[in-house]
């Protein structure tokens, strides 16, 4: 293979991967609901999503792990993202909708957040401050991030986890981007 037909190839494949990875961005605008759709990694392929989602921690936290989606149900994987935090710090609910749970699962707080499309999010370890049934707003305080051994241990984080159904979304594909995508010339 030349070295021009190499960076040909090189150039396709980077410009495809592009487009795919925009097709799984999705915008944060917040027209009026409508159905969902989409793939497991929270990519919608025939609409726009309706539900503007935005980071549950103030300050664009570091992500400490990232979503991995498992091969099947019942593989391991990583379901959701560690954002790094502070105990104590407020958590801020993501999207708009309403509480559907706000307790204690095993050893730590947890609320779970189900948009109008559906869409479930959950946030752990959270000493909650609403209850379920609760309406929220996108970046309205839900709790503050809890004092246990968790994802990030030693380190404090959020797990921020979502789901339609039973398929785990990447919540990072429902944010909207932060600035153009940008392609270098090969050295």
């Amino acid at each position: 293979m030349t070295a021009a037909l190499g960076t040909i190839i090189g150039i396709s494949v980077v410009a495809g991967a592009l487009a795919l990875a925009t097709l799984s961005v999705t915008p944060a605008t917040d027209p009026a609901p409508g159905p969902a759709s989409g793939t497991a990694s929270g990519a919608s392929s025939s609409h726009r999503r309706a539900i503007a989602y935005a980071l549950p921690l103030a300050d664009d936290p570091i992500v400490v792990r990232a979503f991995d989606a498992p091969a099947a149900t019942w593989a391991p994987g990583h379901r959701g993202v560690d954002l790094a935090g502070t105990v104590a710090q407020v958590v801020l609910a993501p999207t708009r909708g309403i509480v559907s749970f706000a307790g204690t699962v095993v050893d730590r707080g947890v609320v779970t957040i189900t948009d109008p499309e559906g869409l479930r999010t959950t946030l752990e370890p959270v000493l909650w401050s609403v209850g379920a049934g609760t309406r929220v707003d996108r970046g309205d305080p839900v709790g503050r991030i809890q004092p246990v051994a968790g994802h990030c241990a030693p380190a404090t984080c959020v797990h921020w986890g979502v789901r339609r159904g039973d398929t785990y979304l990447d919540p990072l594909t429902l944010v909207h981007p932060v600035g153009p995508v940008i392609l270098l010339p090969d050295p």
